[in-house]
C-alpha cells in the first residue's frame, strides 16, 4: 500500500510538471499559429489515374500570418505527373481563425509502394515580423499505387465477358425455344 501511495504520489507530481508546461506554451498570446494538413482523397491509387491531395492552411493563432510559404517537394516529376494545381504556393496573409484550402491533382506514372511525406509551411508570426517559423504538415504515409492492369481487372465491368456469355448461352436456349 505504501509503494502504491509513493507511485501515486509521483504520479500526481509528473501529471502537474506536464500542465505547468503545456500552460506555458499555450500562454504565449499575440501571434499568428499555422497548422498543415495533407489529405490524400482517393480510395484508391492506381498508376495513371488521378489522384486528388488536398492541402488545409489553418491559421489558429491570435494575430494574422503573413508571407506564407507552402512547398511539397513529395510528388517529383519522374513519379509523379502535375494534372493541375500547384505543390508550391504561397498565400500573403491569412488572418486569425482563419482557413484556406489548395487542391493539387496528380498521376502516378509507376506503380508500386509510394511514401507520401509531410509538406512544409514557412510564414511569418504577425504583421512586420521578421522571425520565420516552419512547421510541417500531417502525412499520409505509405501507400500501395496500383497497377492499372490490375485495377482493371477487379473493378471494370467485364463487357466483353458477358457478352461472350450471352453469345455462348443463347443457342441453348433458343434452340429448345423454337422448338416448342
Amino acid at each position: 500500500l505504501i509503494h502504491y501511495l509513493r507511485e501515486l504520489r509521483m504520479f500526481r507530481s509528473a501529471v502537474l510538471v506536464l500542465l505547468v508546461c503545456i500552460s506555458h506554451l499555450n500562454a504565449e498570446d499575440g501571434s499568428a499559429r499555422l497548422l498543415l494538413s495533407k489529405q490524400v482523397y482517393n480510395k484508391y491509387v492506381v498508376e495513371g489515374m488521378d489522384v486528388v491531395v488536398k492541402y488545409g492552411l489553418y491559421n489558429v493563432g491570435d494575430l494574422p500570418a503573413t508571407d506564407i510559404q507552402v512547398t511539397d517537394n513529395g510528388f517529383r516529376p519522374d513519379d509523379f505527373e502535375l494534372v493541375s494545381g500547384q505543390t508550391q504556393f504561397k498565400v500573403d496573409k491569412l488572418g486569425a481563425q482563419a482557413n484556406t484550402t489548395q487542391t493539387v491533382v496528380v498521376r502516378p506514372r509507376k506503380f508500386g509502394y509510394f511514401n507520401f511525406t509531410a509538406a512544409e509551411v514557412t510564414y511569418s508570426s504577425g504583421e512586420g515580423s521578421a522571425v520565420k517559423l516552419t512547421g510541417f504538415s500531417s502525412e499520409p504515409g505509405q501507400a500501395v499505387i496500383i497497377a492499372a492492369r490490375d485495377y482493371e481487372k477487379q473493378f471494370s465491368s467485364h463487357f466483353l465477358d458477358w457478352a461472350a456469355f450471352a453469345v455462348m448461352t443463347l443457342p441453348s436456349l433458343a434452340i429448345p425455344f423454337m422448338l416448342w
